[in-house]
């Protein structure tokens, strides 16, 4: 097995574990999400805006929540994720609520050899614990770019490198603000239950703003905005407070440290 297969297979086998013990848990409200709650956040709403009528690709959508809220507002979804699991849970969501909305499962790797649509995208969406589980992103830009349309957007919101360099309990600088290679860790539980029975590895990498400006630039993606957020719409973190409703941040580091990222980039017309 070569090493960019082998990756995908240790995070994939983290993320199949995941499926079952995210949907039954309170971190992702299934309740109320049944009954019609959005899950989507105010940073990527504000730099998605009105999506009715538009064609959107998800990429690394779990089990589909966001892909479903998006078609709640209109918008015509594929969402994509490299776990079965979590696939065949958003379709079975998908009908139990009676949403129109494509889920397909494959890898961020392999996409633009495994499924169409190429060029034909309005919106390509990226949000929350994603692109630091890709190795190479140039390759994820090139993706993204393939998808859309000339003059579509990505829209990307993520936890801020800086967060990633501390240790789980933010007591201290623990790795690298820089990508240096793969890091490698053995986890129990779950950011949405941690007192699930799991217990899995996982690869992932740190990358820097600079690095993912870059591989947007490289890949005629424009950086139209960006933006800092001093908190986390999730609890997922641990010893977060909730400093005001549904934003959180760490105890001793409120407002000192940025915790999210977002971008909204244009794919520049072909000439």
């Amino acid at each position: 097995m070569n090493e960019s297969r082998s990756y995908l297979e240790t995070n994939r086998a983290y993320w199949d574990a995941r499926v079952e013990a995210h949907a039954l848990s309170d971190f992702y409200q299934m309740k109320g999400f049944r009954e019609g709650w959005c899950s989507l956040k105010e940073p990527e709403l504000g730099y998605l805006g009105d999506v009715r009528g538009r064609s959107v690709l998800h990429l690394q959508c779990h089990f589909g929540q966001d892909s479903l809220s998006l078609a709640r507002r209109g918008a015509h979804v594929t969402g994509v994720d490299f776990s079965e699991p979590a696939i065949r849970k958003a379709r079975a969501l998908a009908e139990e609520l009676g949403l129109a909305a494509d889920f397909v499962c494959n890898d961020i790797d392999s996409l633009t050899e495994g499924m169409p649509g190429a060029g034909s995208y309005d919106l390509v969406m990226s949000t929350y614990g994603t692109v630091g589980w890709l190795p190479d992103l140039q390759k994820w830009a090139a993706t993204v770019a393939a998808f859309l349309r000339p003059g579509g957007s990505l829209v990307l919101v993520d936890f801020h490198p800086v967060v990633w360099m501390f240790d789980n309990d933010f007591q201290e600088i623990a790795y690298p603000y820089f990508n240096f290679g793969p890091l490698h860790e053995e986890l129990d539980g779950t950011y949405a239950d941690r007192n699930a029975p799991i217990h899995a590895s996982c690869i992932s990498w740190n990358h820097s703003l600079s690095e993912i400006v870059q591989a947007m630039l490289s890949n005629g993606l424009r950086v139209d905005a960006f933006d800092e957020w001093d908190y986390s719409p999730y609890p997922c973190f641990a010893r977060q407070i909730e400093v005001a409703t549904g934003r959180y941040q760490i105890p001793g580091l409120e407002g000192k440290i940025p915790m999210l990222y977002g971008f909204k980039a244009t794919k520049i017309h072909e000439d």
